[in-house]
């Protein structure tokens, strides 16, 4: 009897957690339909973009949602497009990508330990975004960015990433695991404010992509039947207010077999300290928990997305593009030029006036005044004759004048940038600040890309900082350009400690003129007005000579060999080598004796006295260096 109650306990138990699941299942679904509805005003801008952006010029916003065709007023209208906001936001691409930021990490202090852990975090850094190709990325999210307005990149720890470490006891194979950046288009991202102006301010966001059922099963062991989603690309349903030209020109088609997974993310509260997670497919709650990564400044986890933006808004979560402010402009560039050409064809073409009854104007019609054409009219008839239409006004030419300036105005960039060639600048002056100018008009969106960049730079060192483990294997290349294979603690990546930097905007050829222009301005010579080692290595190095660095000077070499010594010596004695450069070995260790790192340590008197020993040896051999 107590069997058989304690049986039914327990499948009473499982009942209940089944309807709790459905509810949760059913209330996140909701949620998200939900967000979908209030963002579709939103969501019609970014097609209507995509559509002008890809050439499809002559479809609107329905009043009824959606993307319509606009019919011809007359059946002879021209409708060619003339597009130039494809090539205005190449251009802006091209140059975006050309002053792309690249990362590095700056220590928080010049003591020996956080010049260290900068050093690890920026080759961490360097070697993981290496590996996940994050560049390509952020090309992509590029693209989004500037076409809707809006991208974002979803930052998470990849466990069967990296290389194979072992085979566990199913025989199945176990990976040291890595990073993975994705960039995420504006469709899939659901805030639950949209007036929130920064991810900051957000409470949860809801991640929806449409994925195949096969994937779902292997990754969370629910199957699910599967159904056809359309491949838009905000997974909406079908209708048939919507055409084909909604979707960029291509015709819609749909995914057999998938399903949309809708990932809720919920920062921590009080009733969640370590937030909360639910993934939903199919009506099925997959997953929920925790917030899976600790992603935010003093271990708190947090959301895993950075948001990209081009024109940001005021009161506005998702900001505005270039394309949102050209697409009026292109609409009065395509009528100016459709107008014009109808306007040529009259005159090429010509515009009979007949006498009604005098002539076959079906045949007319049909074959029109080919040269060598008896023309036949009834006798005693007008004859046929060509109506004067006149020239082509100069308003034409005018305003096609200045609707390719607006172009140049809105877009910021300007004329030297797109078409390679100024037309009414010469001097070198000018020159330099029409690139200043198209610099400065896209400041604000590469203040965009560089903080997004370091966001995700800083999440990623987090990421390796929870997972990476007490020994991980990587391959590092130092200043010296020497390569080297490191075993680091994941604890000594202590990110809240380092500050971000990014490189110089400036593209290399400015640099390597500023560069020259310091040279002779003797910036960078010594009291002598000599080049130091120093000097020379890096200048040849930032004009694309690191290879004299290596063949002609080692005075790097020896100084990164005393810093490793530096680090030896406090748990063993080291041997002074003959070959070692004594003097600047010296310098070295009695700088991390003067340093903080060392009165911070604990056996201060036992490693002094090491290092002392150390210091008389180089003295010693020096000396003896000289006497021969």
């Amino acid at each position: 009897m107590e069997l058989f109650e304690e049986k039914m306990t327990r499948e009473e138990q499982e009942k209940a957690k089944q309807r709790e699941e459905e509810k949760l299942a059913k209330e996140v679904t909701e949620d998200y339909l939900q967000r979908r509805e209030e963002r579709r005003a939103v969501e019609n801008g970014w097609l209507l973009n995509i559509n002008f952006f890809s050439g499809n010029q002559y479809c609107d916003i329905s009043p009824f949602g959606g993307i319509v065709e606009e019919d011809k007023r007359f059946y002879w209208q021209a409708r060619r497009v003339f597009n130039h906001i494809a090539p205005t936001i190449d251009s802006r691409i091209a140059k975006l990508e050309k002053m792309k930021p690249e990362l590095k990490v700056r220590a928080f202090s010049d003591e020996d330990g956080d010049l260290q852990a900068a050093k690890l975090a920026t080759g961490v850094l360097k070697y993981a975004l290496e590996r996940i190709d994050f560049a390509q990325t952020v090309s992509k999210a590029t693209i989004w960015s500037e076409t809707c307005g809006s991208a974002f990149y979803k930052i998470v720890w990849d466990e069967k990433g990296g290389r194979q470490v072992c085979v566990d006891e199913a025989g199945e194979p176990v990976y040291e695991g890595e990073t993975q950046v994705t960039a995420v288009s504006p469709f899939e991202i659901f805030p639950d404010r949209l007036n929130a102006e920064d991810m900051e301010a957000v409470t949860s966001i809801i991640h929806a992509q449409a994925v195949s059922v096969g994937y779902i099963f292997e990754r969370f062991g629910v199957a699910l039947p599967g159904r056809e989603i359309p491949s838009s690309f905000g997974y909406s349903e079908p209708s048939a207010a919507k055409l084909p030209s909604e979707f960029g020109g291509m015709k819609s088609t749909v995914v057999k077999d998938s399903e949309i997974l809708i990932e809720r993310y919920t920062r921590p509260d009080s009733q969640n300290p370590d937030g909360r997670l639910e993934i939903v497919a199919g009506g099925k709650l997959l997953y929920r928990g925790p917030l899976p990564f600790i992603n935010e400044e003093r271990g708190v986890r947090g959301l895993p997305f950075v948001k990209q933006d081009c024109l940001r808004l005021p009161g506005a979560f998702f900001a505005s593009s270039v394309v949102d402010r050209l697409i009026p402009v292109q609409r009065a560039y395509n009528a100016v030029r459709n107008r014009k050409h109808e306007f040529l064809n009259r005159l090429s073409m010509g515009v009979l006036t007949v006498e009604d009854g005098s002539v076959d104007t079906d045949e007319l019609a049909e074959e029109g005044l080919l040269p060598g054409k008896i023309l036949v009219y009834r006798q005693g008839g007008k004859a046929p004759e060509m109506l004067d239409c006149g020239n082509v006004p100069s308003e034409f030419k005018d305003e096609e004048e200045w609707l390719e300036n607006e172009f140049a105005l809105i877009s910021g960039v300007s004329e030297l940038s797109q078409n390679s060639s100024p037309m009414r600048v010469t001097s070198a002056t000018g020159l330099q600040l029409l690139l200043s100018q198209d610099e400065s008009r896209l400041s604000a969106t590469v203040c965009s890309i560089e903080r997004a960049m370091k966001e995700v730079g800083r999440q990623i060192l987090r990421l390796y900082r929870q997972f990476a483990g007490t020994a991980r294997l990587m391959t590092l290349t130092g200043e010296n350009k020497r390569a080297q294979a490191y075993y680091f603690n994941a604890k000594n990546l202590s990110v809240n400690d380092i500050q971000f930097e990014s490189q110089e905007t400036s593209t290399p050829a400015e640099k390597k003129a500023t560069l020259l222009r310091l040279f002779e301005a003797g910036v960078l010579t010594n009291d002598d007005g000599k080049l130091t080692a120093e000097s020379k290595n890096r200048i040849l190095e930032a004009f694309g000579f690191g290879s004299y660095e290596n063949a002609k000077d080692i005075s790097s070499l020896h100084i990164a060999k005393a810093g490793e010594e530096n680090l030896d010596m406090k748990e063993a004695d080291m041997q002074v080598d003959e070959y070692d450069d004594h003097d600047l070995h010296v310098s070295e260790h009695i700088r991390f004796l003067l340093s903080a790192e060392f009165k911070r340590s604990r056996n201060k008197e036992e490693i002094k006295k090491r290092f002392m020993a150390h210091i008389k040896a180089h003295k010693k051999a020096l000396k003896t260096q000289q006497e021969m």
